[in-house]
């Protein structure tokens, strides 16, 4: 199983800055420890280019992103301060999707250990996210030929606003997010299959809405890959997430996407997205879990 990373891309941030960038190292090394990889299986993906960004991003955006042009505004809106580090770095992590899904198609599934910014739209950044990963592999998929029909499976605890917005009316994509009602971001988009969830839902009620939604997105779309979006900020010590699964939840979310792919020969390509708990070593551990639940299903 191929797993992606830029992590040595190193993102400086203010003291005190919430988003925790120090997961993803921790995430590499806990991976590697684990005795389930080689270290052929670490691979550090190629930056996306201009044209690539430009599948689901209009060129001024990405001409002023990176050149160094957006405004104080549109830089708080981000989240992140401007830097050449920020650009390349933002421009590896939609390398990785992409390289994740070319991976999966060859081997049934593979993972960009960070990922899933799809609070990004076609022309702005917001909620930590600069481009929009899914949407850009997504796009690509179909330019490359490789695949004609995507499924994007968002599980991250706030709505894939700018994943929505980007691919509404593209009838061969279909954009699924399951998220909190109240939470961030507080003006949605329309996906085309919108699961919303009070404050505090738990293991069961989640699950079940998500075995509901499954069935209802393979039943009516015919995918050929499905890109994944595993956010660990569902967990109910997640400082973001507002709702209260357990990490046997969380792993057993894992387990019915994993699984109803596996079943129906559907490639699997993983992107991370949140985890904000308020001990880094939980998010770890659930973004951990999510990677050899998916290796163990598709191993040889």
């Amino acid at each position: 199983m191929k797993l992606f990373y830029a992590d040595h891309f190193v993102l400086p941030l203010p003291a005190g800055h919430r988003f925790p960038m120090e997961k993803y190292a921790r995430l590499c090394a806990r991976l590697a420890g684990s005795g389930h990889f080689g270290a052929a299986d670490f691979c550090v993906p190629p930056a996306a280019d201009d044209a690539t960004l430009a599948l689901a991003h209009c060129t001024d955006y990405v001409r002023r992103v990176t050149g160094g042009s957006l405004t104080a505004q549109e830089q708080r809106r981000i989240g992140f301060p401007w830097s050449p580090q920020m650009v390349e770095r933002s421009r590896r992590s939609a390398g990785a999707t992409l390289a994740a899904c070319r991976a999966a198609l060859d081997d049934g599934v593979a993972a960009n250990l960070a990922g899933g910014t799809h609070h990004a739209f076609r022309d702005r950044g917001e909620g930590f996210c600069v481009f929009n990963d899914a949407a850009i592999a997504a796009c690509a998929m179909r330019v490359e030929q490789r695949v004609a029909r995507v499924a994007i499976i968002d599980c991250d605890v706030h709505q894939g606003n700018g994943t929505a917005a980007i691919l509404a009316g593209d009838r061969d994509i279909f954009t699924f997010s399951i998220h909190g009602a109240k939470n961030f971001p507080f003006h949605k988009e329309t996906s085309d299959l919108d699961i919303e969830l009070a404050d505090g839902t738990g293991d069961d009620a989640y699950l079940a809405a998500l075995d509901h939604g499954l069935a209802r997105v393979f039943a009516n779309f015919d995918a050929q890959l499905v890109i994944y979006l595993a956010g660990a900020d569902p967990f109910d010590d997640d400082r973001l997430g507002r709702l209260k699964l357990t990490k046997a939840g969380l792993a057993a979310r894992d387990a019915l996407v994993l699984g109803d792919c596996k079943t129906r020969g559907i490639p699997v390509a993983i992107a991370m997205a949140g985890g904000y708990a308020r001990n880094i070593d939980d998010t770890v551990d659930i973004h951990a879990a999510t990677i050899l639940a998916a290796r163990a299903m598709h191993a040889p």
